[in-house]
């Protein structure tokens, strides 16, 4: 029979003769101490522990499987998003040839009747200096209109600039002027034109280039691989688990 005993503060465990153990009986027990074996209690907390270890693992396995997931979701979404605008708009663009154009002719030629926000459910009323802009492309010696932007050949044709409406007639009219003369000081410049020759205009900046388009597919193709990746991580750790796991069995 094993006990185990408290002697002088420490714990040691003997096996110990029947008269021994009647010895104790006998009220013998001012230094001894009698503890009821722990072994089964010893077990049982591997065991929670166990538990307790595979139940957190278990937790993080679907936090790490759901930021994958979620990942992926993203990235699905911002091809989408991305897709309708910066793609869909360099695929529909015009103006794709690059070449050198020389500044004929920048003035101000008339005012734009526009109207702005003032508050909730308020517009106002004001005016836009509008600047043509004529420029020889230096590759044919046409003579087109130069524009800002394609969204600008949207608004309006006739004005190289559109400024954002404003109460102030006098600062944009300041505004435009500075464009003007900048224009007029570098007196060439790099524009794109239509090479079908479809639009009788030049563009002088593309909304969307290849760097835009660039970023725009890399950084949601890398959210994509990312999220793949961790799930896929996720189901490899899992699988070696059980495979240790039968292993482990076999070897019992």
């Amino acid at each position: 029979m094993y006990y185990y005993f408290l002697l002088k503060g420490k714990k040691q465990k003997t096996k110990v003769s029947q008269s021994t153990n009647n010895w104790f009986n006998d009220g013998h027990s001012q230094e001894y101490v009698h503890i009821k074996p722990v072994y089964g209690k010893s077990r049982e907390y591997d065991v929670l522990d166990k538990k307790k270890t595979v139940t957190a693992l278990k937790a993080g396995e679907d936090r790490a499987i759901l930021l994958g997931l979620g990942m992926v979701v993203l990235s699905v979404m911002m091809y989408f998003v991305l897709g309708i605008t910066i793609l869909r708009s360099y695929a529909d663009r015009v103006w794709t040839d690059e070449t050198s154009c020389t500044v004929v002719n920048s003035t101000i030629v008339c005012d734009v009747n526009c109207s702005y926000s003032c508050g909730t459910e308020c517009w106002g009323s004001s005016r836009y200096p509008c600047l043509q802009v004529f420029v020889s492309l230096n590759s044919s010696g046409k003579v087109v209109r130069l524009l800002h932007n394609a969204e600008t050949q949207d608004i309006d044709a006739e004005c190289f600039y559109i400024p954002k409406c404003r109460r102030d007639y006098a600062a944009t009219h300041v505004v435009v002027q500075n464009i003007s003369e900048r224009l007029r000081s570098q007196h060439t410049v790099q524009c794109f034109v239509d090479p079908t020759d479809r639009m009788d205009s030049a563009i002088l900046t593309q909304m969307y280039g290849r760097g835009a388009v660039f970023h725009s597919l890399f950084w949601p193709t890398c959210t994509l691989i990312g999220g793949i990746i961790i799930i896929a991580m996720v189901k490899l750790n899992q699988y070696l688990s059980i495979i240790c796991e039968q292993v482990s069995r076999i070897k019992r």
